[in-house]
């Protein structure tokens, strides 16, 4: 079962969506799978990372503006270049194993959606697998 969820974001940032997949597979009634999430957006993408300490997001972040610097050369006309390689380093998809209906993800773990060229209303498809 597909599902189309959306969510506003800010400029940049990794905004926490465990709960709204987790909802997704409570509705399905699936106790046994997995499930597969997937940004259908070429600057925002999505990862798995800790949850418990606030500074490990804003480390992610400080480190992939210090990978993927502005830079003059850049070539795309839009100038949003670097969230596009943001974008990219993180991915576009996870996929969580779903154990007695709720996803399986480590203690400190959480699904987070990461905007790189925000502010907008964004998208993510939820693919709830059951085996």
């Amino acid at each position: 079962m597909l599902q189309s969820l959306t969510i506003a974001t800010i400029p940049e940032a990794f905004l926490p969506i465990t709960q709204k997949v987790q909802r997704c597979v409570t509705e399905t009634q699936t106790k046994e799978g997995y499930v597969l999430v997937f940004c259908p957006h070429t600057t925002a993408g999505l990862t798995i990372n800790e949850n418990a300490d606030p500074d490990v997001v804003q480390d992610m972040l400080l480190g992939l503006r210090n990978a993927f610097a502005e830079n003059s050369n850049f070539r795309h006309a839009e100038g949003n270049s670097t969230a596009h390689l943001k974008a990219s380093a993180m991915g576009s998809s996870v996929m969580v194993p779903i154990v007695q209906g709720r996803l399986s993800l480590g203690i400190w773990q959480d699904i987070y959606f990461c905007e790189f060229d925000g502010p907008r209303t964004r998208t993510f498809q939820v693919m709830v697998v059951p085996t």
